[in-house]
């Protein structure tokens, strides 16, 4: 089984940062998706989601910042890796675009939640995205 840790950053907006895949992505390619990766052999989720955040943005989160949403049983649109179980993490941060390292993907931004309904969403992200939208977390961490 698959297993998978996502961060989702909220600005003082309620923008969330999302990262924009490349054609080379095994995991939805070309698609709007969450920062993230893999969990690797024996690692918790929640150590997971700190290492994939500052890989892939160059944000080092401060231990204990992130809030675990829920962990949550996903499929992909396209790739060459199947489902499996993503845990998602959020915080609310200051920072901004400017601020933001992009280490994967074409591009990693502060998207408003209007703007999220109109992108091509990866499996993952279209399955969970609109429900943090709406959540109880999001209102919380909205700065």
């Amino acid at each position: 089984m698959n297993s998978w840790s996502a961060v989702i950053l909220v600005d003082p907006r309620g923008w969330v940062l999302l990262q924009e895949r490349d054609q080379h992505a095994p995991i939805d390619p070309d698609c709007w998706s969450f920062v993230g990766g893999g969990v690797e052999g024996g690692e918790p989720f929640e150590a997971a989601a700190y290492r994939e955040l500052a890989e892939e943005t160059g944000v080092r989160a401060e231990p204990g910042s992130l809030r675990l949403w829920g962990e949550f049983e996903v499929s992909h649109l396209r790739g060459t890796i199947g489902g499996g179980t993503m845990a998602v993490y959020a915080a609310p941060t200051a920072l901004t675009d400017a601020d933001i390292v992009c280490g994967e993907g074409r591009q990693i931004v502060f998207v408003s939640p209007q703007q999220v309904e109109t992108l091509r969403l990866g499996g993952a992200a279209s399955q969970l995205l609109p429900a943090f939208l709406g959540s109880e977390l999001y209102a919380a961490v909205r700065c």
